[in-house]
């Protein structure tokens, strides 16, 4: 016999859920089986990211789907998504999403687009297996590797609008993230090396040998950071300009592709 909502979210709350609640009915909803629910519950109660427990996370509206150790999409990098499609061709548009994790930045912006064309990439294996899933229905691949490495050659030059939510904590931060982060995700998609950009600074430099002229690189990164990301867009001879929104407490820096000629 299952539980009510009430003596879960009980339990729930006693684990140190904030919102027991809205986290039971979930776990109800995801399966009729009470075994496999004791199950779920007693992983959500270990610490467990919920949408790890029950295989999926909202994200722009549509349902991700996602695998343990996989990174969990934030709300926060739906600025980098809205930023994105803002920025894209309404029709016909090449998008690249890399350190695609489960792929919900790629889904999300071409989701929003007329007949894109959707490239990820992510060197985490386990994350490239859920992003095809997830991708399937957009008609977007996901290819294993580092950073643009597995991209076929005749997408250079041609890449409306580059996308990467590259890891950004700083190596010596990792430790002070939240548990359901630092003990149920990747390190790969959370460590950005000893100040947190040695990612992102491969990913600017990386993106002029794809972008066409008048695309875009757009990475999310901190209020902190966006100075630094800044400069390494410049460095790599991108214009990048930094937006923010406070609502969901997000940054990202966009940097625009003139082309080599331009002035």
């Amino acid at each position: 016999m299952l539980p009510d909502i009430p003596t879960l979210a009980a339990r729930l709350r006693a684990a140190g859920c904030v919102f027991a609640e809205d986290e039971a009915r979930l776990l109800l909803d995801a399966t009729v089986d009470a075994d496999a629910l004791e199950g779920m519950v007693a992983r959500r109660v270990a610490g467990e990211p919920l949408e790890q427990v029950v295989g999926w996370a909202e994200f722009c509206g549509l349902r991700v789907v996602v695998a343990p150790t996989v990174f969990v999409p934030r709300r926060r990098t739906e600025l980098l998504v809205r930023e994105a499609v803002a920025l894209a061709p309404a029709r016909d548009a090449v998008v690249v999403d890399l350190c695609c994790g489960t792929g919900a930045v790629g889904l999300a912006v071409v989701s929003s687009l007329v007949d894109a064309v959707l490239v990820a990439a992510d060197v985490d294996p386990a994350a490239v297996v859920v992003a095809r899933r997830n991708l399937v229905p957009v008609g977007g691949v996901a290819l294993l590797g580092d950073l643009d490495a597995p991209l076929p050659d005749h997408l250079r030059g041609r890449v409306d609008v580059l996308t990467a939510n590259a890891p950004y904590v700083p190596s010596d931060e990792v430790r002070l993230m939240p548990p359901e982060a630092r003990d149920h995700e990747a390190l790969v998609a959370l460590d950005g090396g000893a100040d947190g950009l040695d990612v992102q600074r491969r990913v600017a430099s990386a993106a002029p040998g794809w972008l066409r002229p008048g695309g875009h690189l757009l990475i999310e990164t901190s209020e902190r950071q966006a100075p630094a990301t800044a400069a390494a867009m410049s460095s790599a001879g991108l214009f990048p300009r930094v937006v923010a929104d406070d609502d969901l407490g997000a940054t990202v820096v966009i940097g625009r592709w003139h082309g080599p000629l331009d002035d």
